[in-house]
């Protein structure tokens, strides 16, 4: 069996498949008609370099110790099999492309950035003219500076007139298709990582031309502000100084950074689309698992935050869409997940034995039933520093977060009558119960910073 891994760059759930119909992306709908889209998907850490690590090693960040952009799979753990490095164990051609482990955007574009070597048998680094005309893109506050620096957490856009192949994530496609026409005779593991939709979002104007600025809805400031009073300080740390979206951003300008998010969305899209192309045009379908993902969710304005980095749903969910070789007919699962699953899965689906040391299981049964028995939570952590962290535990219907242990905070939303997460439960004294139930099962994962004693 051959497998396709797709992952996009800091992209939320804001696609039509999961519901918001304003966002078009006929090819991730395509795609999830195919498969199965989990509706509750969560990353280990929503920041891109432990998340990717998380995935492709199969282990928790806290096992890994890698909780920064800064630390390297290897300098933690120098003999960890990685996941394109099990399949190139057992025979396989492991091609890369783009981003899969962390690599700074638009900074480390064209490079191998994080890049574990030993995963892949070859990897590829493209860039287009996002990366070649850093200076042309326009940033707010200060519009058109000319300068091509600090773009990695921005509020910045570019919509140029050219073709997708201009761009690296057309060129990411592009070399995919190449590898899925040289090597299907298989068996293969083709990763293509997009780098969109991270800021700063670049896209070709006629993704742009596909939304209106008078149709983006941001939400109201007042009550966004007014969201966060019950909530503990340390949840949003890192965003209390620039509040709201980013320090001397108009609400105009964040509508526009909106638009050009979703037209971001729109171009990954369309590049999904090439790949699926590519497998229908070789017979390929039949025998290929197809995993799409990205490494955490989004804010978009939502209570006034921006980016990720964050314990809320809107952070922590990550859309993730597999079709296994026999299709399951666009099914949907509403079982909490984790991506970390995705190591055991698909080596459950290639037919290998499960290695004992992933810390995730297989999705298989859930693929084979989305109403099978699942009791096991998603975990989610935040790392601000070693005195300032949150883990937050969620299950079918609760989120229950902890930062420093609870000695900085805590918070319970239930997802059943509040969705957005506006009501701080923590402390209503008819959950006590429920709340000490979670804490034990939430310790489970917390304590092991502790144990291991990273720095």
């Amino acid at each position: 069996m051959n497998v396709l891994f797709i992952a996009a760059d800091d992209l939320n759930c804001d696609i039509n498949t999961y519901g918001v119909s304003q966002v078009k992306t006929p090819n991730l709908d395509r795609l999830a008609k195919l498969g199965m889209r989990f509706d509750k998907a969560y990353c280990q850490q929503p920041l891109c370099g432990p998340s990717r690590a998380s995935i492709m090693t199969g282990l928790r960040p806290n096992t890994i110790g890698c909780h920064t952009l800064k630390e390297t799979i290897r300098d933690q753990l120098p003999d960890v099999v990685t996941l394109g490095e099990f399949f190139k164990q057992k025979g396989y051609y492991a091609g890369r492309v783009g981003k899969i482990y962390h690599a700074g955007n638009p900074g480390d574009i064209g490079t191998d950035g994080h890049d574990d070597e030993r995963t892949w048998t070859e990897r590829f680094n493209p860039a287009g003219m996002d990366k070649i005309h850093e200076e042309k893109i326009i940033r707010y506050p200060g519009g058109t500076t000319g300068q091509r620096d600090r773009l990695g957490i921005s509020m910045a856009w570019w919509a140029p007139v050219s073709e997708d192949e201009e761009h690296t994530d057309g060129m990411v496609a592009a070399k995919a298709v190449e590898l899925i026409e040289a090597h299907k005779d298989g068996p293969f593991f083709i990763a293509a990582g997009f780098f969109d939709p991270h800021c700063p979002y670049v896209a070709p104007k006629k993704y742009f031309d596909l939304y209106d600025i008078n149709e983006i809805a941001l939400p109201d400031l007042d009550a966004a502000k007014k969201d966060l009073e019950d909530v503990p300080p340390m949840a949003y740390l890192r965003d209390r100084s620039g509040w709201p979206y980013r320090k001397d951003v108009t609400v105009e300008e964040a509508r526009q950074c909106k638009l050009a998010y979703y037209a971001s969305v729109s171009f990954v899209d369309a590049q999904v689309g090439k790949l699926l192309d590519a497998l229908e045009a070789n017979d390929l379908m039949k025998n290929t698992l197809v995993v799409f993902w990205s490494d955490h969710g989004y804010f978009l304005g939502e209570k006034g935050l921006w980016y990720k980095r964050k314990a809320f749903e809107r952070s922590a969910k990550a859309p993730l869409i597999i079709v296994p070789p026999e299709g399951v007919g666009g099914a949907s699962c509403a079982r909490p997940v984790e991506l970390l699953d995705l190591y055991p899965t698909i080596v459950d689906y290639a037919g290998f034995e499960i290695p004992a040391v992933l810390e995730g299981v297989s999705l298989r049964p859930l693929l084979t039933n989305p109403s099978a028995e699942w009791d096991r939570p998603a975990i989610t952590q935040v790392f601000h520093s070693a005195n300032a962290q949150g883990y937050s535990l969620r299950n079918d219907r609760w989120r229950y977060t902890e930062w420093n242990r609870g000695e900085a905070g805590i918070e319970l939303y239930d997802h059943e009558n509040d969705p957005d997460e506006t009501t701080n439960l923590a402390q209503n004294p008819e959950y006590a119960g429920l709340m000490r139930t979670l804490s034990g099962q939430l310790h489970t994962y917390s304590d092991t910073y502790h144990q291991n004693k990273r720095p």
